[in-house]
């Protein structure tokens, strides 16, 4: 949902209205189940992080969570990310993201 959208207040306002062929308003129909919500297709939680400190909280719940690398980390660090990673068996999710073809 556009975080600038306002309900629609207007006396002949068709949206408020519903009428057929407008814009439908949100309603909580639209959400997900709570039980799958933030679910990725591997069955797993994102877990975003930035440095090998951030890992830590994993090393108890490398089952319910998988590892996304932030966009800001140098290629320096995304390799010391997956290596504490590996030892630890938790899977990342773009492993593979900024790192050159010999550094793999």
């Amino acid at each position: 949902m556009d975080p600038a959208w306002r309900k629609p207040r207007g006396i002949d306002c068709r949206v408020r209205r519903r009428y057929k062929g407008t814009n439908l308003m949100p309603s909580i129909g639209y959400g997900s189940n709570k039980k799958t919500k933030y679910l990725l297709p591997n069955n797993k939680y994102k877990y975003t992080v930035r440095n090998v400190k951030e890992m830590e909280p994993l090393i108890m719940n490398n089952s319910k969570f998988c590892v996304e690398i932030a966009h800001m980390v140098s290629s320096k660090k995304r390799k010391q990310i997956i290596e504490r990673a590996k030892q630890m068996n938790v899977s990342v999710i773009n492993a593979k993201a900024r790192l050159q073809k010999t550094e793999e």
